[in-house]
């Protein structure tokens, strides 16, 4: 298996003593996987612009192309990802931040539908919870099929030793996660994720080639692999989850005849 980590946070700390343990773990279970680390730090990626060029004419137009477009090919080309981040006031800090608006483009034209991730934080005292759920939240929204969650309390600054019940609990998570990631199973996806594709899949209509505002979601969702599907291709969909996933495109369909989204041509 290949495995791609991302450090979010701006130092090795707490957090990142927590994947190298599960990455060990992840390595006894099946020593071939290997393991490509990307520190986000060094990667000196600038904030987005909000210049909305990914959103109109495709990412590719992006002024930071260049660096983003080799994060997406190497999630791309691997089998699961860890991804940790620190907890700063209960939400993920601002390197993390800022690579979720740079990809934001994603929640409108999903993309990575065979990914699956872990995704680990650690606080001094409370909020781990509501920041992975943020980060597992953007991570469903822009394609990833599964998402595992660690977050934990260390009740430290940068001296945190990790114990039993936490080591436990990552091996187990390890355990899991390779045999979830092995196995290439893909995973039905929620009524949560339904929603909102299907919504994009209905609103994008007002947006294809020929209409005022036309952007490359309008491009996206006529995709005829794409346009008469509730989810994904690549994904099983069973019949109830169809319908219910087929009546909010409906809706959405209707909201894109009396609500545009305008920009500066």
């Amino acid at each position: 298996m290949r495995y791609l980590v991302f450090n979010g946070s701006p130092r090795k700390g707490n957090t990142w003593k927590l994947v190298k343990l599960i990455q060990e773990e992840l390595q006894e279970i099946s020593p071939e996987s290997t393991f490509e680390e990307i520190q986000l730090v060094d990667l000196e990626l600038p904030f987005c612009t909000g210049c909305s060029l990914c959103f109109r004419k495709g990412h590719e137009y992006c002024p930071h192309h260049k660096i983003m477009k080799k994060i997406i090919d190497k999630i791309d080309e691997s089998d699961g990802m860890i991804f940790a981040m620190a907890t700063f006031n209960m939400q993920p800090n601002a390197l993390t931040k800022n690579l979720i608006d740079h990809l934001c483009f994603m929640l409108h034209r999903p993309h990575f539908f065979k990914n699956k991730a872990i995704v680990v934080t650690t606080t001094g005292g409370v909020g781990s919870k509501s920041a992975v759920n943020y980060l597992t939240g953007w991570l469903k929204g822009i394609g990833f099929n599964h998402c595992c969650k660690l977050p934990i309390a260390s009740y430290s600054w940068d001296n945190y030793t990790i114990n039993k019940k936490t080591k436990i609990k990552c091996k187990k998570l390890a355990d899991k996660f390779n045999k979830d990631v092995s196995s290439k199973k893909m995973h039905t996806p929620t009524f949560a994720v339904l929603i909102p594709y299907n919504l994009f899949r209905g609103m994008s209509l007002g947006y294809v080639k020929g209409t005022e505002y036309e952007t490359q979601d309008g491009a996206y969702w006529v995709d005829p692999l794409r346009s008469k599907s509730t989810y994904d291709p690549l994904i099983n969909v069973p019949f109830y989850k169809k319908v219910f996933g087929d009546a909010f495109y409906v809706i959405g369909k209707a909201a894109s005849k009396f609500t545009t989204i305008t920009y500066k041509k």
